[in-house]
């Protein structure tokens, strides 16, 4: 749990996971222009790489939600 938790290493995957390759843009940013443009085309390996480039951005996400919304368990 305390990976999940870390702001330097879900940085650091968001940094180079999320976002490699770099050139000629960002690999997710790439996908996610053709899915707004309606996916045409986007094969079942696509649709795994929004998955795997877009993870780390999901635990970030995540992280963020925990930190501004604290549990009252405690």
């Amino acid at each position: 749990m305390q990976l999940l938790n870390n702001w330097r290493i879900i940085i650091l995957l968001c940094l180079t996971l999320g976002l490699a390759p770099f050139l000629p843009e960002p690999h997710i940013w790439g996908k996610l222009k053709w899915i707004v443009g309606g996916a045409e085309g986007m094969q079942a390996a696509d649709w795994f790489d929004v998955l795997l480039h877009g993870f780390p951005f999901i635990l970030l996400l995540r992280l963020l939600i925990v930190k501004l919304f604290p549990s009252k368990k405690n």
